[in-house]
């Protein structure tokens, strides 16, 4: 079981890892050996509040299947077990910052004295323009 926060934790089972190869450069090696983990986690075989669920669609966005099946690629590291473990962080990582309620903003209004030196910094660039345009009479 991987403890994602307090309340939700998630059954190893239940993540899919298959081995593919990577693209990218890395010479023969690419070729021959498979060592690019894909991960697959079906997000319904676990319950999240319906805005952590909505938070976690907006996270994942095209890792994210029709079907709310998350796809990660983690073909980072040379080594599958390393892959693996990445992955499956990436994935624990998605999952703990859906659950992560934003603070809701609070609109607030300038203070008097911000809009006076706005107001005072504009009337400074205004007569800074103004004075440019008169000419000087001998």
């Amino acid at each position: 079981m991987l403890r994602v926060s307090r309340d939700l934790s998630i059954d190893e089972n239940d993540i899919e890892i298959v081995f593919v190869r990577a693209s990218g450069p890395g010479g023969q090696n690419v070729n021959k050996v498979s060592t690019a983990a894909q991960l697959r986690f079906d997000t319904r075989k676990i319950a999240l509040p319906p805005d952590a669920a909505q938070r976690l669609a907006r996270l994942a966005g095209s890792r994210m299947t029709k079907d709310g099946v998350i796809v990660i690629q983690a073909f980072r590291f040379r080594t599958q077990e390393r892959n693996r473990a990445d992955g499956i962080e990436r994935l624990v990582e998605m999952l703990k910052e859906a659950l992560v309620r934003p603070t809701p903003r609070r609109p607030t209004k300038p203070t008097f004295g911000s809009k006076q030196r706005r107001l005072e910094g504009k009337k400074r660039r205004s007569d800074i323009k103004a004075h440019r345009s008169r000419s000087f009479d001998d």
